[in-house]
């Protein structure tokens, strides 16, 4: 039997499908394995995966179980996404998908 429950703690996410791949996703997954294996951060799981659904906005990083999204992710953004999100607990909010994270008083740039 296979289980659908998430590893305890972290996970983070990386969308790998072909938007995502086109703007760099599979170099933004190994800055993350490489932040991640440095930070020693224990429970937290990294997964490389399809589609999360938001194709045009990539690549495209979710944490659970907070379910935090951040958008456009480029590789000199990882080490910070580690260092706040991570490690502190305290989203980059200048980074997050404001489709499911508006900023309050600001319109999304993505709707």
């Amino acid at each position: 039997m296979v289980s659908s429950q998430l590893p305890a703690g972290r996970v983070v996410l990386i969308c790998q499908n072909t938007a995502c791949r086109k703007a760099g996703a599979a170099a933004v997954a190994t800055a993350f394995e490489a932040t991640l294996q440095a930070a020693a951060i224990p429970e937290v799981t990294l997964q490389r995966c399809r589609c999360l659904g938001q194709c045009g906005n990539g690549p495209m990083v979710l944490v659970l179980p907070e379910q935090i999204w951040y958008h456009r992710v480029a590789v000199d953004q990882v080490v910070a996404i580690v260092e706040s999100h991570l490690q502190h607990g305290v989203p980059v909010q200048a980074w997050l998908y404001r489709k499911f994270h508006p900023a309050s008083g600001h319109r999304s740039r993505n709707r």
